[in-house]
């Protein structure tokens, strides 16, 4: 299975926002969309970072609730570790493992095309184990 396989069945619409987003900004966004992270996009639709729940999480635990009114790139990630549609799901688990990293941004041609998180990868290797599952049992029942 491939990174694309799991974007057209999950969709492929990413919250995204700009350098100047205010922390509680990003913060409103995660929570009203029920996500994890949002991918900063430059004036030019390119990534220029990604910024998790856990980035808020530990700026306010060193900065206290000041760094709410900073903009989200000062606590985003700017070494963004992207994917490709054409990646298998294996490959893209070992990334996620090495990286320890819960969202990656898929890429096509340099543009943003989705974003695929532990959550998405889990729950597609599960729908492919059930899948086999039921060949199997269908295989012993004919």
């Amino acid at each position: 299975m491939y990174v694309k396989s799991i974007l057209d069945e999950k969709g492929r619409n990413v919250v995204t926002g700009g350098p100047q987003l205010t922390v509680r900004q990003a913060a409103v966004y995660l929570h009203e969309n029920h996500i994890g992270a949002i991918v900063i996009l430059d004036r030019n639709d390119r990534i220029a970072g990604i910024a998790t729940e856990r980035d808020i999480v530990a700026a306010v635990a060193r900065n206290g609730a000041e760094c709410l009114d900073k903009p989200i790139s000062s606590i985003m990630w700017g070494n963004v570790h992207r994917c490709g549609e054409n990646q298998t799901v294996d490959e893209l688990m070992e990334m996620m493992s090495t990286l320890r990293a819960r969202h990656i941004p898929v890429e096509k041609d340099g543009r943003l095309v989705g974003i695929i998180s532990i959550g998405d990868v889990v729950k597609s290797h599960i729908r492919a184990i059930q899948h086999e599952a039921d060949a199997i049992k269908a295989y012993i029942a004919s």
